[in-house]
């Protein structure tokens, strides 16, 4: 019923090769819920359970929030369902305990921070950069009704960069005292900058610094639709996978 579950709805709908036959919201008020592309309407229900047991679904797409999508992916997996999560925010935890579902339900899980295919490419390419600079910052800047900060792109970011780099990056000295709250948030080194504010969607900088030099790799989300390529992708895919998948560089061909 949000922004992104009526966006993924109409991708699905659109998509010659996918078919909506239900959807849940914690919020549904009523039965049915109306197919935005032609006459038809499907499913719509608050009970997860229910639905995935009548219905028996190839895939479950998620974009909730990490305490409402774990309960919902153990549900999924043990309804023996392939899930497909766009879902931040969760603990390291949590996503072993994802892994754990996937492999002891015989099921594939793809989770990603991000399914913006020129995301993942921005990515990517700050893990090849990040093997000949020694400082690097992030500036993440998102919508103000994004909940969690840093972004779940921004720290599979400084992840993917420090483990191409086989270290964390150097931090530059602060003056005693200085409150590192600050300097941003760090993550392998480096510092991860949040903004919050009304005219964003989404948008990540990559700022690597060396001497006489800056460079500099940027990805702007304008549309919500930009996901959807990534969406599809992910949801065809997943059913011909088993455990946890995590990000979309395995499918892409963008993995090493």
């Amino acid at each position: 019923m949000g922004k992104m579950g009526k966006t993924v709805i109409g991708a699905v709908c659109r998509e010659p090769e996918t078919r909506l036959v239900g959807a849940c919201d914690i919020q549904a008020t009523g039965s049915r819920l109306p197919l935005p592309e032609g006459p038809g309407d499907v499913p719509l229900s608050s009970d997860l359970d229910s639905l995935l047991a009548t219905l028996k679904p190839d895939v479950m797409i998620d974009f909730s929030v990490a305490k409402a999508a774990i309960p919902a992916i153990r549900i999924a997996a043990k309804r023996k369902v392939n899930i497909v999560s766009g879902t931040t925010g969760f603990s390291p935890a949590e996503v072993e305990e994802m892994k754990t579902l996937a492999e002891t339900n015989g099921t594939g899980i793809i989770w990603t921070s991000n399914f913006a295919i020129g995301a993942i490419v921005m990515m990517h390419l700050a893990s090849i950069a990040a093997k000949y600079f020694d400082y690097a910052e992030i500036i993440e800047l998102h919508h103000n009704l994004k909940m969690d900060a840093p972004s779940g792109t921004a720290l599979s970011t400084a992840k993917a960069m420090a483990k191409a780099r086989g270290k964390p990056f150097n931090r530059p000295p602060v003056e005693k005292g200085e409150p590192l709250v600050s300097r941003g948030l760090t993550a392998e080194g480096i510092s991860i900058h949040s903004v919050r504010l009304p005219g964003f969607l989404a948008h990540q900088e990559v700022i690597f610094g060396a001497a006489g030099q800056t460079f500099t790799i940027r990805h702007d989300t304008i549309d919500r639709d930009c996901f959807m390529p990534g969406v599809i992708l992910a949801t065809k895919a997943v059913i011909k996978r088993r455990g946890l998948t995590v990000g979309l560089e395995p499918i892409l061909g963008l993995e090493g």
